[in-house]
């Protein structure tokens, strides 16, 4: 293994990320590969971290001054051995290829767990949507699309949203590909109701994060009811992991962006919660709007001299990291544990750095990895998927149940793979060796390929 990391890390120098993501399946993975010594044979692994193909392009685009910016476009098709890449499109400054490569990575194991035929992808564009007017939006989709269209389609590979990448995005990018390739197919997922989107996808990932750890708790005899819960970021996922929160009994006390957090001790209602979702939403304003309003919150910048986020040093019984990638580091998993924690459960893909996940793992509390639990989003894609082969429309109640009953399937197949493998109770195991021997057995299946 330490020699798989090490020309893995020669073969991607400087993608932290990447290797960070790598280097967690590889260790789970280990006892896999001891009694199946034909995946190492074959390979499977190295093939694995070798995406089949990355696109990388120019995107021109025309600002409201008149003026051309151009930007980078990606594209990372990393494995269809069991269906079409599937994975979102991600817009922020951040995006570079490593955070793609983790993502695609990610996303092709968490695929996998969710039963569905569906392959791994992921890409996006250093394009910052945030003050953006729509007409600018719109044309840098267009631009986007223009060159992406020729790489994707309903069998071949289906892209999503994610940060940076809501419905306006998706209407843009949808009729850009519709006028190019002359076909009203489902080529992307989280489309709006008025065009081939799904019921409950908006919420999907944020539900299933709630109805993964609701299973979690189970397995102690335990429910949400009445339990304080730390929530980070404000978007989509964090919204709406709120909202099922607020509907399981428990109590909401943080949210935040990126530039800081509110910490409302008495409980966000889901009248503030509306609130939250009209501001980020409809408005695109700040989280330090909301303590304007509600002058009993708490609102504290993000102070980068600190070497830990304060949003998790407060006591609480669970947490819910739903704003981005490695947002909690060692300090803050230890603070977690100090202040009473005994849940954790990602939102945001990769939201915990590797010394974090062996401080909360070796803490024995319940921890999900987000490729578990956090595939709910995935899930309704493939649903919406579905509908649209079909030409159908299914109800919110059929939508929600489908993925109320799959993630308590990914949870119990998490379970089934640690105990199997000699990690009980370690999910993070679980949901790696789950998705890998799916992964690998259909490589292994289709040849050298």
């Amino acid at each position: 293994m330490e020699d798989f990391l090490k020309k893995c890390e020669e073969s991607n120098p400087g993608e932290k990320e990447f290797l960070q993501a790598v280097t967690e399946v590889v260790k789970s993975v280990k006892p896999v590969l001891d009694r199946h010594p034909e995946y190492l044979k074959e390979k499977i692994l190295e093939r694995m971290v070798e995406p089949d193909r990355i696109i990388i392009f120019r995107v021109p685009w025309l600002d409201d001054k008149g003026e051309v910016q151009v930007n980078r476009g990606y594209r990372i098709q990393m494995n269809s051995a069991i269906g079409p890449y599937k994975g979102g499109l991600r817009f922020h400054p951040s995006v570079n290829l490593s955070i793609l490569k983790f993502l695609a990575f990610e996303q092709t194991f968490k695929n996998a767990l969710t039963t569905l035929p569906m392959g791994g992808g992921k890409g996006g564009s250093n394009f910052d949507p945030k003050g953006k007017s729509d007409r600018e939006v719109m044309r840098f989709c267009q631009s986007f699309m223009t060159e992406l269209f020729r790489h994707v389609g309903q069998f071949t590979d289906v892209p999503a949203g994610d940060i940076g990448v809501g419905a306006r995005e998706i209407g843009y990018l949808f009729g850009q590909y519709k006028r190019l390739q002359n076909e009203f197919v489902g080529v992307l997922t989280g489309k709006s109701l008025s065009f081939g989107g799904s019921l409950i996808r908006p919420e999907a990932t944020g539900y299933g994060v709630v109805y993964f750890a609701s299973e979690m708790l189970a397995t102690r005899g335990e429910t949400l009811e009445g339990k304080v819960c730390l929530v980070s970021g404000a978007g989509n996922v964090a919204q709406y992991t709120a909202e099922k929160l607020l509907a399981f009994g428990a109590k909401v006390v943080t949210m935040s962006d990126s530039n800081g957090y509110i910490y409302a001790e008495q409980g966000i209602t889901r009248e503030q919660l509306a609130y939250i979702m009209e501001l980020k939403n409809v408005r695109r304003g700040r989280i330090s709007e909301y303590a304007e309003k509600y002058k009993d919150a708490l609102y504290v910048p993000v102070d980068p001299a600190k070497d830990y986020n304060p949003l998790w040093d407060h006591k609480a019984d669970c947490a819910f990291p739903c704003a981005t990638q490695n947002e909690i580091n060692a300090k803050d998993a230890a603070n977690l544990l100090k202040n009473g924690v005994s849940l954790v459960c990602e939102g945001a893909n990769m939201p915990t750095v590797l010394e974090g996940v062996d401080i909360l793992l070796d803490s024995k509390i319940l921890y999900a990895p987000s490729k578990a639990a956090n595939a709910g989003g995935v899930l309704t894609s493939g649903l919406e998927m579905s509908q649209n082969s079909m030409r159908l429309s299914w109800t919110r109640e059929e939508v929600d149940s489908r993925l109320h009953t799959t993630m308590k399937a990914i949870h119990k197949a998490c379970v089934n793979a640690a105990e199997t493998y000699g990690t009980p109770g370690n999910y993070v195991d679980g949901a790696n060796i789950a998705g890998f021997l799916k992964v690998a057995d259909a490589m292994m299946a289709q040849g050298i390929v």
